[in-house]
């Protein structure tokens, strides 16, 4: 794939023609892609699913957590981190428990081998990303992130204000 650095813009009078390997939507979703391909090799070797993952890796940073925030800090819908939840709680990664102030509220915590498979997991996605992030200079690998940042608040302001896709 070869990318120009071009002007975003058209010149007045002319329409700007999508080019898809130009398109930074696309660029990003493919990247993303690719990425969570790597990984999922990771987890497979778990036993494990990426919507797992990712829910083990919510419950894992917080120790404690209600089920509905994980779907808050996931790009999953509600009936994927559902069945993900059912799923770890069946391969005993993943406890359930009322909330001591709130009993309609569903608490989720790691079990000792959650932790485990957690913890294998995480040491892996980071080498990942230390690996993939070293094709940066530590510049680069600053702003690519602040770009990540920007990018994310973006997209979310779209997504509340009912933005174009």
């Amino acid at each position: 794939m070869t990318v120009a650095c071009v002007s975003r813009k058209a010149k007045p009078g002319t329409r700007r023609k999508l080019v898809l390997d130009e398109f930074a939507p696309y660029r990003i979703v493919a990247l993303g892609h690719a990425v969570s391909g790597r990984l999922a090799r990771a987890y497979r070797d778990e036993n494990i699913t990426i919507p797992e993952w990712r829910v083990l890796a919510v419950i894992g940073e917080a120790d404690r957590v209600a089920a509905r925030d994980v779907v808050r800090r996931t790009p999953m819908d509600k009936m994927t981190v559902s069945r993900a939840v059912t799923s770890l709680e069946q391969k005993s990664f993943v406890s359930r428990a009322p909330d001591e102030s709130d009993r309609r509220v569903s608490m989720l915590s790691l079990s000792p081998e959650g932790r485990k498979v957690f913890d294998r997991v995480s040491a892996l996605a980071l080498a990942y990303e230390d690996d993939l992030l070293s094709t940066l200079e530590p510049d680069e690998a600053a702003a690519f992130r602040l770009a990540l940042e920007k990018l994310e608040a973006r997209a979310n302001l779209d997504d509340k204000s009912g933005g174009a896709e």
